[in-house]
């Protein structure tokens, strides 16, 4: 079922056309990956689909029973709200009724004696039987939980940004919808997060549009692409390797079109050079025929992120750890880490957020001192960082002034040099946009004038702290092929799997309590590592099982909660009428078994029926279960 088209889109911001005569069609199974290089409107594009911006031309048509949920890069929280009213925001009776029985939940453990609070609770649990809500409730307090947010009653205004992002993540799956719209999902989140959010997208039954730069993910989750390229939406059938496939194939029949086209542009622009006598008699049409020739050439520039820039001499001695340790107030964030830099070292840096990654490169730089241990920096050692944050970037300067600080020219490994200008149409910022105010540029072109600024200076010692967050991936592939040719270490901070693989060599593991381990290999080996290392662990459980004593601190007695409680009286009733229902369904399919139409509406109502009634019975097992041993405690 089509959810929604785009038909002969235009956008434009100022003078600037973003975008163009761009149509598309979504459907209720297309989980679509739009990628582009920063600057092109892929988020405007995603607006404009979630009906929070109006194109400039053209229109948008959508289904009557289109149910959008729309997750931008910055979402906006209520700072007085809890985590789980934040997750069931929305005005929908549905939502209404979910964030008022988890409102009476929380106040009724302050209050458990409160007779008003107990009946008003009563009621509201029959609005959630009435609404279907049991199910929706607890697969939200399932996300939230494999994500790692266990307090459903904090309030957001007391949360980390990482924590934040995470319930607009939460609340964006797990609200009812048929077309889902991710704006860069993966940023700022921990690959074990990632992997989660991969597997829940996988198996998600609606449409689902994505902006993202991981690859992996791309690979794994999606069945079309789609390009933004220069105001031109280019559509690719099947995954990220699909897309490589068919883009290099379009490119190179454009390619062989362009250099037709060049040649014959030769043959006409001598014709056109021709005496004034000849210009008299010149054909009008071929005239036109020829400047229309002249703009498609000019307007056929491939973009390019080609670069190998020349770095400094660098010594023997490079930087040296010495039993390194550093903690912040209770938080051990490195413990006794020893390593020597050397040359050729390729390092990436991974663990979970909040475990203190970014303090060994901060260590290093000396923005931090340790708390124990001794680093020793080599004397030509000269580090080029590249921060989260764009550290140092004065947004009133233009492009051209920005890149001008670190110098005119820029050497590059042959010797030669070029221009700070030609640099940036290089990183494709073309002359018109170089005398642009930074302030001007979207977010991914700052950090793509950021990332050209660090690798402009006379480096020899690349740190990159979460480079895949903001960057699109064409400035990925390059700044990978950069590396490449780097002569000199490359520690690289990154949640990006596909990054890491194609660069790392090494792998700092943050493991918990200032623990880094390090592990030879990319970050595929790190996972394959895991993998043997907890196949180890559970062969060992099978040879000898282990026995725990009950603690003498444990001594809660162990009891219903008040919703399972109530849960427990009612589900045999439950279960017996959803059976009543799938068996009238059935007879009623016997009916109808000429009339198609009716017949598919019916096969529709079973599965969700049989599917709630899959859902009961796995929590009638698990309540009665919990009967069990709350009457052999008692």
């Amino acid at each position: 079922m089509i959810l929604l088209s785009l038909n002969n889109i235009k956008k434009t911001y100022g003078e600037k056309v973003i975008f163009n005569d761009l149509s598309l069609g979504i459907d209720d199974t297309e989980k679509i990956g739009m990628i582009g290089i920063n600057g092109t409107g892929k988020s405007s594009l995603l607006k404009i689909m979630a009906g929070l911006e109006t194109p400039d031309g053209g229109e948008v048509i959508t289904s009557n029973e289109l149910v959008i949920e729309y997750l931008p890069q910055n979402p906006e929280f209520d700072e007085e709200s809890t985590v789980i009213e934040q997750v069931f925001k929305g005005n929908s009776s549905f939502m209404m009724v979910l964030r008022d029985y988890e409102k009476a939940m929380a106040q009724l453990e302050k209050e458990p004696e409160d007779e008003g609070l107990q009946l008003k609770l009563l009621k509201l649990s029959e609005k959630m039987d009435a609404e279907g809500a049991w199910q929706l409730e607890s697969e939200a307090k399932a996300v939230l939980t494999k994500l790692g947010i266990q307090n459903f009653n904090q309030k957001v205004s007391e949360l980390s940004g990482g924590q934040r992002k995470k319930i607009a993540l939460a609340g964006a799956l797990i609200r009812p919808c048929n077309l889902l719209i991710l704006d860069e999902p993966t940023n700022h989140l921990d690959n074990d997060t990632i992997d989660y959010l991969e597997e829940l997208l996988k198996n998600k039954r609606c449409g689902v549009v994505m902006v993202t730069h991981d690859r992996y993910f791309l690979e794994r989750i999606t069945n079309r692409i789609v390009e933004l390229d220069q105001g031109k939406l280019y559509k690719y059938e099947g995954n990220y390797e699909a897309y490589l496939e068919q883009k290099a194939e379009r490119e190179s029949i454009e390619e062989r079109m362009r250099e037709k086209n060049f040649s014959l542009y030769k043959k006409e622009l001598e014709w056109m050079r021709k005496g004034v006598e000849a210009r008299r008699t010149k054909q009008k049409a071929r005239k036109e025929r020829f400047y229309d020739l002249e703009g498609s050439l000019e307007g056929n520039y491939k973009q390019n992120l080609e670069m190998s820039l020349g770095t400094s001499r660098l010594g023997k001695k490079i930087i040296s750890l010495e039993n390194i340790s550093k903690r912040f107030g209770n938080q051990q964030v490195i413990h006794d880490f020893t390593y020597t830099v050397v040359r050729d070292d390729r390092i990436g840096i991974i663990g979970n957020n909040g475990m203190g990654k970014s303090t060994l490169l901060n260590l290093i730089t000396e923005r931090v001192l340790p708390d124990s241990g001794k680093i020793e920096i080599g004397e030509t050692v000269k580090i080029g960082y590249y921060t989260q944050e764009n550290k140092e970037m004065d947004t009133k300067l233009r492009v051209i002034d920005y890149i001008k600080e670190r110098g005119e020219y820029v050497k590059t490994a042959d010797g030669s040099l070029i221009s700070a200008s030609k640099m940036l149409e290089r990183f494709l910022f073309p002359p018109i946009l170089q005398y642009t105010p930074i302030e001007k540029l979207s977010g991914g072109e700052r950090r793509r004038l950021y990332l050209l600024g660090v690798l402009m200076e006379d480096i020899n010692v690349l740190f990159l702290d979460e480079p895949t967050n903001d960057l699109d991936i064409h400035t990925l592939q390059i700044l990978e092929e950069y590396i490449d040719d780097f002569n000199g270490p490359v520690i690289a901070i990154s949640h990006d799997r596909y990054f890491l693989d194609r660069v790392a060599e090494k792998i700092f593991a943050y493991e918990g309590d200032g623990n880094i381990v390090y592990i030879p290999g990319n970050y595929s080996d790190y996972k394959e590592r895991q993998l043997q290392q907890e196949a180890i662990k559970e062969e060992i459980k099978k040879v000898k099982p282990v026995t725990s004593k009950k603690s003498s601190a444990s001594t809660t007695k162990l009891k219903f909660t008040y919703k399972e409680k109530l849960e427990y009286e009612k589900i045999d009733e439950v279960i017996e009428t959803l059976e009543k229902e799938i068996q009238q369904i059935e007879e009623e399919m016997s009916m109808n078994a000429s009339h198609y139409g009716r017949l598919q509406e019916l096969m529709n109502e079973k599965q969700a029926k049989e599917e709630k009634l899959m859902y009961q019975m796995e929590r009638w097992e698990y309540l009665n279960e919990l009967a069990e041993r709350i009457a052999k405690e008692s």
